[in-house]
């Protein structure tokens, strides 16, 4: 059993739950970790011996981000469609195909060099969970080739074969689906913790709420957990189907209606609404108000979506200075957002906070306070401490 001590906290944030603003901040502080564990908190001058010490010099200690929706294994770009969606061509979801296209021609070797790449970048950003979804293979063989690079870095995997119907079932949607439900989740499940549905009949190349219903059981039924892609492009049934089964997550939640708030709140200890603010700056799309979710007592997430159609980052401190800036959540709410509640919409108790018994899951900020978060927008001043962040089970 190795341990190891971190002193020198100027500011120790661990979302515990705790406070006012549930962050649970110690001053003078150290920790204790044994075998990636946190094994003990509490005041630096009766901080127990440890086998090795790390003295942070006064930066602020804070629990590494809960990144719980990205699409991180893809090939190719689409700068072009950034650039045409700048100058106001609307989004649809009809850009995916792309992605779609440049990922079936690209090699394992090649996938799992980007996704490696993606992940050491996410990682200098302090993210030390990060969610990876499938989706841009749209096959049999390529779903499952890309849930099995993806678990060589997450645990948190997640088949999203209903991301589009492909252009070869264009016109044959209800193959498609049969598809997905059939002998891709047969074929995908082995290699995924959770399943999620792109929900949204604002979009032809989407899927409906009846599409949905049926893909999101199927999942259930050989054991996966239930996520969604709700009612990102307009009012829709996305939000109101995830609180109806149970999902863990409903993701995007741009557009709601009173009854959709009322939805999210009475199943705030289930179904987490995970906002995405990257997506509303690189699609011009409104923000969804947090605050009034907040309000009526949903439980909220952030994450980046990070993708290469609708928000081409992995900055985790970027989307807290969003969603601060831009959809009313106090700096306070929006770390606990990134951290405690992302690990909430994954259905995790062991990350995402800093107390006795969890992962020992930490970033350090190059900053005294946690409000440099989003005092520093676009500053790359957390990042995660790389012999704690969690690595895959084998």
């Amino acid at each position: 059993m190795s341990s190891g001590v971190i002193t020198g906290i100027g500011e120790l944030v661990t979302c515990d739950g705790t406070g006012g603003d549930q962050l649970g901040i110690r001053l003078d502080a150290a920790v204790v970790v044994e075998d990636d564990m946190i094994a003990w908190i509490g005041g630096a001058a009766a901080a127990p011996a440890a086998d090795t010490a790390l003295d942070v010099g006064g930066r602020a200690i804070i629990p590494g981000f809960v990144d719980s929706h990205s699409h991180l294994v893809f090939a190719g770009d689409r700068a072009t469609e950034f650039a045409a969606r700048m100058t106001g061509r609307p989004y649809d979801g009809g850009g995916i195909g792309v992605t779609v296209a440049a990922t079936r021609a690209a090699g394992d070797d090649e996938l799992r060099r980007l996704l490696a790449a993606r992940i050491a970048e996410l990682r200098a950003l302090g993210t030390t969970t990060i969610e990876i979804k499938s989706g841009y293979g749209l096959t049999v063989a390529d779903e499952v080739r890309s849930l099995r690079i993806a678990r060589q870095f997450s645990n948190e995997t997640t088949f999203l074969g209903g991301h589009v119907v492909p252009p070869e079932y264009a016109a044959r949607r209800e193959a498609y689906v049969d598809l997905v439900t059939g002998p891709m989740l047969e074929a995908a499940a082995p290699h995924a913790r959770w399943i999620d549905v792109f929900c949204e009949p604002h979009s032809p190349h989407a899927f409906d709420g009846d599409e949905a219903r049926h893909i999101l059981k199927a999942g259930a039924a050989v054991g996966l957990g239930l996520r969604v892609h709700g009612n990102q492009l307009g009012h829709g049934p996305g939000v109101q189907l995830a609180a109806e089964l149970g999902a863990a997550s409903v993701d995007h939640c741009t557009y709601l209606d009173d009854a959709d708030v009322e939805a999210l709140a009475a199943v705030a200890d289930t179904t987490v609404a995970t906002l995405l603010p990257g997506v509303e700056f690189c699609t011009h799309s409104p923000y969804p108000n947090a605050a009034r979710l907040l309000a009526a007592g949903a439980s909220i997430a952030l994450a980046t979506d990070c993708n290469p159609g609708t928000c081409y980052s992995s900055s985790m401190p970027w989307v807290i200075s969003l969603a601060v800036r831009e959809m009313g959540l106090d700096p306070a709410q929006a770390l606990f957002a990134a951290t405690a509640g992302s690990a909430q919409s994954l259905r995790r108790t062991d990350i995402g906070r800093l107390v006795v018994g969890s992962r020992a899951d930490l970033a350090v900020l190059d900053a005294p306070s946690y409000l440099h978060l989003a005092y520093r927008p676009g500053v790359p001043i957390a990042k995660a401490l790389p012999a704690f962040a969690e690595t895959p089970a084998e």
